[in-house]
């Protein structure tokens, strides 16, 4: 007998943070923004920190007000992986979380690679070579007091489902984009810990999407005012995993690009894809639900824009907001200027000294591009690279896999941008399918639904409810522009 629900879906991005209320029916998920908080990375003494102190002080303002607002069930995290945090023996936080961004972790890849062999580490662990696994950061910060004193490391959603249970364990959709977590056996890699030095004892014990890490401490649940039998469930708490759970259903095989301050994108398979080939194109096995493996390639994303916008605000530009430069983008001169969007220079945030905008344009002298000197030719020339950037990564996806999407579905935020949605249509030369945008909290309330007593048996039924609950908008591919030639551009 299925039972309705109500759950509090904590959804934590780069920028910023939300805590939606979920409430499931057999008819219809719905989902609603309850409390939203700024986030983003602090300097201090010249290194990069998040504030997770704040995160967690919010996170318990949203759940205390989604428990305010009705009945709750349970409560679920989802985050951006890759950063963690370390306990003493205590479990108290040792020191500081970093900040993936922060320039600890340059030319620490080349080293690990150099020692062990890029074949032999994507062998075992199936991850894209990013300069900032989780893998790095340790190696990062070997012979740190941090690191010799620790006890225990946490990703943050585990980090914060401790500090609200109590309860220490490590999710494994987040677990597999370490670069720690070995994606043949199901474990943590704890050779390769040992081959690099790295203290493999910290790792917590995996817990699979959907399982319950316990209920809210009592000091907790008197802070948000729910009862203390409320449970946190551990869903797929890396965002890429609760957002392809959020893609709806379709018809045939799709790709999916998880669209907001990174671009994830890739296919939904049933078994990693460990080829060399695949390691040559540098695409990453990650783990979803009910056994799937999400084989992606991460891309730099709408975070170019979004770095660009700040800068421009902060030089007081006119005529800066989003909305209008998409908008009059639209109408410039398509392909006027591709780049590698991937390119790393593009990693840091943009400061006064070294603007997003002014890396863009040396890019396109580097590669003998037009360079883009306006607001508005800059914001063409990122979307325009992004549905580049697409078009080779949902082909050479499918090739590797050995698989043909027939449609391509744009969840998150990116789902929104009209022209976006609309050049990636005609650069991968297949429909796209634009929404939900709050695909991750979706993802996240119905694996909660699903571990609570909701009808919700697997993929497909998850599926089919959002798309009985959201409407989606379809863009046809169109034909006249050469896109093939701006992806041999770019290189």
């Amino acid at each position: 007998m299925s039972r309705a629900v109500r759950v509090a879906a904590v959804d934590l991005g780069a920028t910023s943070g939300r805590v939606m209320s979920g409430r499931i029916t057999g008819e219809r998920v719905e989902i609603n923004e309850m409390h939203r908080f700024p986030n983003g990375a602090v300097r201090a003494r010249g290194a990069l920190f998040w504030d997770v102190l704040g995160i967690h002080r919010e996170t318990l303002a949203g759940i205390r007000e989604v428990a305010r607002t009705g009945p709750l069930h349970g409560i679920g995290i989802d985050s951006w992986a890759i950063d963690y945090g370390l306990l003493d023996r205590d479990g108290l936080l040792l020191g500081q979380v970093f900040s993936h961004r922060d320039a600890r972790i340059d030319g620490i890849a080349e080293k690990v690679v150099a020692e062990i062999g890029a074949s032999a580490l994507y062998a075992t662990t199936g991850i894209q070579q990013l300069p900032f696994n989780t893998l790095y950061q340790l190696v990062a910060a070997r012979g740190t007091a941090a690191l010799e004193s620790a006890e225990t490391m946490l990703l943050l959603p585990d980090l914060l489902g401790y500090w609200l249970t109590g309860v220490i364990g490590a999710e494994r959709t987040n677990a597999s984009t370490t670069q720690l977590y070995d994606v043949r056996a199901g474990a943590w890699a704890v050779d390769l810990c040992r081959d690099l030095g790295l203290p493999w004892g910290i790792l917590p014990p995996l817990r699979d999407p959907g399982s319950l890490l316990g209920p809210l401490l009592a000091e907790v649940a008197r802070e948000v005012g729910a009862g203390g039998d409320v449970p946190v469930v551990a869903v797929g708490s890396h965002d890429t995993a609760s957002a392809v759970v959020g893609v709806p259903a379709s018809d045939g095989d799709f790709a999916y690009i998880s669209s907001g301050t990174w671009s994830l994108v890739g296919l939904e398979l049933d078994a990693p894809v460990l080829t060399e080939a695949a390691r040559s194109a540098d695409f990453t096995n990650e783990l979803g639900i009910d056994g799937t493996v999400r084989f992606l390639k991460n891309v730099m994303g709408l975070w170019v824009l979004s770095e660009s916008l700040r800068s421009w605000s902060e030089r007081r530009y006119k005529d800066v907001e989003l909305r209008s430069l998409v908008a009059a983008a639209a109408d410039f001169e398509p392909l006027r200027t591709v780049v590698d969007i991937n390119d790393p220079r593009l990693l840091a945030p943009s400061t006064a000294a070294d603007p997003m905008p002014e890396r863009i344009a040396v890019l396109a002298a580097e590669a003998g591009e037009t360079i883009p000197r306006s607001p508005v030719a800059i914001t063409r020339c990122i979307v325009d690279s992004l549905a580049v950037a697409y078009r080779r990564h949902v082909r050479t996806a499918a090739t590797l896999a050995g698989t043909s999407p027939a449609v391509v579905h744009i969840v998150g935020g990116g789902s929104q941008n009209e022209v976006l949605c609309q050049l990636t249509a005609d650069a991968c030369g297949l429909p796209v399918l634009a929404g939900p945008v709050e695909a991750a909290a979706l993802g996240n309330v119905l694996v909660q639904g699903r571990a609570l007593g909701a009808d919700l048996p697997d993929l497909p039924a998850m599926r089919d409810l959002i798309a009985r609950s959201y409407d989606v908008r379809r863009f046809e591919p169109r034909d006249g522009t050469d896109w093939a030639a701006a992806e041999r551009r770019v290189g």
